[in-house]
């Protein structure tokens, strides 16, 4: 691999969500202050969108793990269960006895809660990729957040999901859910600036001592070619170091990126970007090389 060539610890740019690598942007800082504030007024749904690669997973574990040892927090990856199967995975996250008869369930995930309160702990159960939940288990999600107290709440419930989640929430059968929601956030692409900051913060928790490997054309056709997407971010800074390496350089280039964007987006998809680059000066003159490079290949 590239590491040693580059002076690394580890890889850089993989795409699996490492907390040592975040970095609070100001899209991820209020996100995560948006969270805070609602995990401590314990009330109702939490909501917190994104386009596909925008970080919601590596928020949610960066949230669960500034909690306090107040919280005792629930995870589910996959949401994509029936009301029972989504009962049992709670019910064996919250470690209650996992029961198969439906309301016995419920009864040993209200004495989990109810112990857990007794010990003065708060419970967030946190839901990723919450598009996929089919709509009864939406439904499910509702009965269980009516588990309470005479003072408070036994249960809050995050919702980290792509906007196809917001279209289910706007269905009249779901309403009664969405008017749950007291606190929510929606996840932007970084910016220019934002990139270049990102991708130096990166390297340096990798262990990089230098602040030029990546040419400034290519942080802007990097920030270009991946519209701001972290994850697609990672996934072109990964490929264009690979290649930068395969050639024996010691800089990552212009065309070490655009290699590594027509193999990762394909030049159909590169051009399908032509409207979204066409709103910066820049976006003309790297869309001009992409186009000449594309077509003399």
């Amino acid at each position: 691999m590239y590491k040693s060539h580059f002076g690394l610890r580890e890889v850089p740019f993989s795409i699996t969500p490492d907390t040592s690598y975040f970095f609070l942007f100001a899209t991820f800082q209020a996100a995560l202050n948006t969270l805070l504030i609602a995990a401590k007024n314990g009330e109702g749904f939490i909501k917190i969108t994104g386009e596909v690669g925008t970080g919601k997973t590596m928020l949610c574990r960066k949230f669960m793990a500034t909690l306090g040892p107040d919280f005792f927090t629930a995870y589910i990856p996959n949401p994509l269960l029936d009301p029972a199967s989504l009962m049992r995975a709670v019910a064996d996250e919250l470690e209650a006895p996992v029961n198969q008869d439906p309301h016995q369930l419920l009864k040993s995930i209200n004495h989990r809660l109810l112990d857990l309160a007794r010990q003065g702990k708060r419970v967030l159960l946190c839901i990723d990729e919450a598009q996929a939940l089919p709509l009864e288990t939406m439904e499910a999600l509702r009965l269980l957040s009516n588990l309470e107290t005479e003072k408070r709440k036994l249960l809050q419930i995050v919702l980290f999901g792509q906007p196809e989640l917001d279209i289910k929430l706007a269905r009249n059968d779901i309403r009664q859910l969405a008017q749950r929601i007291t606190f929510q956030y929606h996840l932007r692409p970084l910016n220019r600036q934002e990139i270049q900051t990102y991708i130096a913060h990166r390297l340096a928790v990798a262990g990089c001592q230098r602040s030029n490997l990546f040419t400034p054309v290519a942080l802007s056709t990097l920030f270009l070619c991946s519209r701001g997407i972290p994850r697609l971010l990672n996934i072109l800074a990964n490929k264009a170091l690979m290649l930068s390496f395969g050639a024996g350089k010691q800089q990552v280039g212009l065309r070490q990126v655009l290699l590594a964007a027509n193999d990762t987006l394909g030049s159909v998809s590169l051009f399908s970007i032509r409207n979204w680059l066409s709103r910066f000066s820049l976006g003309l003159v790297v869309l001009a090389f992409i186009s000449v490079w594309i077509y003399f290949k």
